[in-house]
């Protein structure tokens, strides 16, 4: 029977919740009433670990419904906390929501088509539902509640644009925060910086990359002793495990065969697999799906690495063949380039966590092309649920892995939609009419998007009665 936590100080979760290295061969913990985003021994990230035996995590899943029925609560109508037994770190007075996680599961028969899996068997997890449009909602709840157990006052991230939408949005909705949200110049699609923007952010426009502003951001932090919400900070993964939670439930708590999501900084896929670990090890469910994660081809370090053989290998990765991936990559000037913005990163975060999640998911990694992600998310459009462009990488990527032979049409696949179609109407107009806009066409063409195969394009007709009619009467 699920309990409640109630208001318990913040001192007593330290029995329950800690901070710890990723690193197997290092067992020191930390206090969750720390702010830390690197272990301070090792240097690696850190995970927030549970002792479960204290926690009163339900018998099963199913338990969980019952919240549906108290939804006044504002942690049981949050789509994150009301799962709070099994993120347990933060007193209940201490939560900060803003109603995320309100998102569906839709099972997506014209896509199943497209990707070649038997009709009834593909369903898209769709996050653009969430309060700034993008899945960021599940994590930075999380963050900006530790961030208020500590006393924060400021708080700060590097973004491609959902991250600082997401951050701003909690920040001015609770008044508890204010923030400073670092964007590479020219690197951000406009529907994502209006949201930093229109919410009061501080918004600093570095020149160069989401990489370049990560590297920043967290030095700035450092010194500044401002609180960093981007996906080193532990608590934002463990806040994005709910996804994977609402994705049991919206399967009336069946696991699926495959999860399958694009890669950028690598947060999502390794909230997945700790989830995934977590509910195994709790017995909640008796087996882990397989996990595929999408780079786009023009930033697809883990793509490369994996192909290197680079994996987790029980917590030893080859780390010297991952520093020297990364000094060639500087030394050649290689930046990240591609149309889908949310996952234009080169140097991914949390790469150590993701290989963990694909050792324990049995996963796969695969890149696709720019023409092949504007080509998966104008399907997922035409089916009703529109999408950003990097969503549309995780249904390009399980086309290409049936394709392989590596998903079976038989197998129950969710393809996790990051983020809302509204996020980057330039890509959206740029695919469906090229020829209305030189710069989009050039922008296309340089992405080697040449030809829009899924295009809906508008039909210009005079202001004359008989000549619309005439082209309503040739719809098909």
């Amino acid at each position: 029977m699920i309990a409640q936590h109630g208001s318990r100080p913040i001192s007593s979760f330290d029995d329950i919740a800690y901070q710890t290295s990723i690193n197997p061969a290092h067992s020191t913990t930390y206090s969750v009433g720390e702010t830390l985003t690197e272990c301070p021994e090792t240097g690696d990230l850190l995970d927030i670990c549970y002792d479960w035996n204290k926690v009163p995590v339900p018998s099963s899943l199913r338990e969980f419904e019952a919240r549906w029925g108290t939804r006044r609560n504002p942690l049981d109508f949050s789509g994150v906390w009301r799962f709070r037994e099994l993120l347990p770190f933060a007193p209940e007075d201490q939560v900060v929501t803003i109603g995320e996680g309100q998102t569906i599961l839709q099972q997506a028969n014209d896509v199943a088509k497209y990707v070649g899996v038997d009709s009834g068997n593909l369903y898209l997890q769709y996050e653009g539902l969430n309060p700034s449009g993008s899945f960021k909602d599940n994590g930075m709840t999380a963050a900006t509640t530790h961030a208020r157990m500590v006393g924060a006052k400021v708080a700060a991230c590097a973004s491609t644009g959902n991250t600082s939408a997401s951050l701003a949005i909690y920040a001015s909705t609770t008044g508890l925060l204010r923030v400073v949200v670092f964007v590479g110049s020219g690197k951000i699609a406009y529907g994502k910086l209006s949201q930093a923007l229109d919410y009061g952010a501080l918004t600093l426009q570095i020149e160069g990359d989401f990489d370049d502003a990560l590297k920043q951001v967290v030095d700035v932090c450092r010194e500044a002793n401002i609180y960093l919400c981007n996906s080193v900070n532990p608590f934002r993964l463990e806040g994005q495990k709910s996804i994977m939670y609402r994705v049991l439930e919206g399967l009336n708590w069946e696991v699926p065969d495959w999860i399958v999501v694009p890669g950028g900084n690598l947060g999502n896929s390794s909230a997945f697999g700790k989830a995934f670990i977590e509910l195994k090890e709790l017995g909640l469910i008796d087996r882990i799906p397989r996990l595929a994660v999408i780079n786009a081809a023009g930033a697809n370090t883990l793509y490369q690495l994996y192909e290197q053989g680079v994996r987790w290998n029980g917590g030893s990765p080859d780390r010297d063949k991952i520093d020297t991936f990364y000094r060639e990559m500087d030394e050649q000037n290689r930046r990240a380039n591609t149309l889908a913005s949310a996952i234009e990163i080169n140097r991914p975060v949390n790469l150590l966590k993701c290989l963990r999640a694909l050792e324990a998911c049995d996963g796969v990694v695969r890149e696709v092309n720019d023409a092949e992600v504007l080509d998966g998310k104008a399907i997922v459009g035409a089916g009703g649920f529109g999408c950003e462009p990097a969503s549309g990488a995780s249904v390009a990527g399980a086309r290409l892995l049936r394709q392989q032979g590596v998903i079976a049409p038989s197998d129950r696949v969710v393809c996790i939609l990051t983020g809302h179609q509204l996020k980057d109407p330039s890509a959206t107009v740029g695919y469906h009419s090229p020829e209305s806009d030189a710069a989009l066409r050039e922008k296309l063409a340089k992405a080697g998007v040449h030809d829009s195969a899924h295009k809906n394009s508008p039909v210009a007709v005079p202001n004359d009665f008989k000549r619309i009619m005439d082209a309503i009467n040739r719809i098909d």
